[in-house]
């Protein structure tokens, strides 16, 4: 989790029906701002909105897919990949594990792979 974010904040994020569903979707695949507005019958700028807060706590990253024109666009993966939530000295403790980032010489091999 990002420092700047507080428990509070992931919990309210968490709490978005939207949020929660573009985590889910991108668990395995990264998808772009377009399949994501499909999942979660949205529309884009909410899509947007929603990935730049799970983005800004930490939950989801950003990557660059190439299209064979030289074009590029947006993908995003989920990078939490466990949430707890633990009541400890009348306290919630929320404790959240992240997936270690795609690093660039794995990014250039998925890239080149796809060539």
């Amino acid at each position: 989790m990002c420092e700047e974010s507080t428990p509070e904040e992931v919990y309210h994020l968490l709490d978005d029906k939207y949020a929660r569903t573009i985590l889910t979707s991108t668990d395995t695949t990264a998808k772009s701002a377009k399949e994501l507005s499909e999942a979660c019958d949205a529309s884009l700028p909410t899509i947007y909105r929603r990935t730049e807060r799970l983005i800004d706590c930490g939950l989801l990253e950003e990557q660059t897919e190439l299209e064979g024109d030289g074009h590029h666009y947006s993908v995003y993966k989920a990078r939490l990949k466990r949430l707890t939530v633990e009541l400890e000295n009348d306290e919630l403790k929320l404790t959240i594990e992240e997936r270690e980032p795609e690093t660039m010489a794995d990014r250039f091999t998925r890239i080149w792979e796809e060539l």
